[in-house]
């Protein structure tokens, strides 16, 4: 069995997470369920210190955009979250095991290129789904804070977010123009492999400094046998 593999995370560096419910089944049956999950992703975000900056329920899956303070509080956040979760879950609908699909996934985030184009991603969730057509529309995602000012302790806002404008009222008014057009799909596609292989989303020198700092590789390895190893098992 191969083993797993270690998480990459860094102080001050955001990251996508997503946790998702086992075999796609429902991780939310109704809007109570959704409160219950977001009061202990406050409690514990704040206990160990992580930053929420974006986020989004969706009925068998959640996204989340934070940075942490240490290497270990997203960690520490989600197996908290998720072990309260599943014990309210199960308890709710008279059920037992599992609910999640094993760990939850994540990906390092480059603020300066990725940082805005992740919160877009993440929002405009309900709207790739058709849950909505307006991502304003739909009150469990962070779009109505980011967008339109609305107060949620939950929040803090990124640096970046917050130099798009000095000004508050066309802060909340360029984030909006962010939304005029989708996510392109070659960015949806480079932000889920990254996120569900643990690599890192950003530009050759932010994954060759997250090494450097890590000890760890964050770059996708080259499909096929390792170089050399015909020549291995000939020997032997």
């Amino acid at each position: 069995i191969m083993p797993r593999k270690s998480r990459v995370s860094l102080a001050g560096v955001a990251e996508h997470v997503i946790q998702r419910g086992n075999n796609r089944q429902a991780i939310f049956a109704c809007e109570n369920d959704m409160k219950v999950y977001v009061t202990w992703l406050k409690q514990y975000s704040k206990k160990y210190k992580v930053a929420i900056h974006a986020w989004v329920l969706m009925t068998n899956h959640v996204h989340i955009l934070c940075s942490p303070a240490n290497h270990s509080g997203i960690s520490q956040m989600m197996q908290s979250l998720g072990r309260m979760y599943v014990m309210y879950f199960n308890r709710a609908y008279k059920r037992s095991g599992t609910l999640w699909e094993g760990r939850y996934r994540s990906c390092l985030v480059q603020s300066e290129q990725y940082l805005l184009e992740l919160y877009r991603y993440i929002e405009l969730n309900p709207v790739r789904a058709g849950m909505v057509q307006d991502p304003s529309e739909y009150s469990w995602s962070s779009y109505q804070c980011n967008a339109l000012g609305k107060q949620s302790d939950l929040l803090t806002a990124h640096p970046n977010y917050l130099a798009i404008n000095q000004d508050a009222n066309n802060r909340l008014a360029d984030y909006r123009k962010l939304f005029a057009g989708y996510v392109e799909s070659e960015l949806i596609e480079d932000i889920r492999k990254a996120t569900n292989k643990g690599l890192a989303l950003g530009n050759e020198q932010f994954k060759f400094k997250v090494e450097a700092l890590s000890g760890r590789s964050v770059i996708e390895g080259k499909r096929g046998r390792p170089i050399g190893w015909k020549k291995a098992v000939d020997v032997s």
